[in-house]
């Protein structure tokens, strides 16, 4: 089974902030872009944008360390908290003891792998279903625990 740790952070934007916003998630994906191990670090936003889903990916418990530790959660994401509220907030994936404890203070729910089948795609192709043909695998998933 992989080692791959997914977020889904649940965010409500405030009245007037959306362009401020949008400046704090572009810092954000500027610096995670050179942290090892983040694969995915998608934004969404509602219809009337008013709400915004951020897809993490990381490689392994190692990546998601790097990250908490990294700029984008230590200097940014205070910033971004003034202009939105997190909704919802949930880790998938065995982060290890010291991250995990680390998520739950930002109120996230973990959730540990259990079993399931994997594709090779990226998070925007998971959420939407568009699995692109010849570039997917099956791969089974299956926990230490049945």
């Amino acid at each position: 089974m992989g080692k791959r740790v997914y977020f889904m952070v649940n965010l409500d934007i405030k009245d007037g902030k959306l362009d401020a916003f949008k400046d704090i998630a572009q810092a954000m994906i500027a610096v995670t872009v050179a942290e090892p191990g983040a694969l995915a670090y998608e934004w969404y936003f509602s219809a009337d944008r008013t709400r915004c889903r951020l897809v993490e990916s990381y490689a392994d418990e190692n990546a998601v360390l790097a990250h908490i530790a990294g700029k984008a959660v230590a200097e940014l994401v205070p910033k971004l908290l003034d202009v939105s509220n997190i909704t919802g907030f949930e880790v998938y994936g065995d982060t290890g003891a010291k991250a995990a404890e680390t998520l739950k203070a930002f109120g996230a729910a973990l959730y540990q792998p259990w079993d399931g089948l994997r594709r090779r795609c990226s998070a925007s192709n998971i959420l939407t279903g568009n699995i692109l043909k010849g570039e997917s695998r099956k791969q089974p998933l299956r926990g230490s625990e049945s």
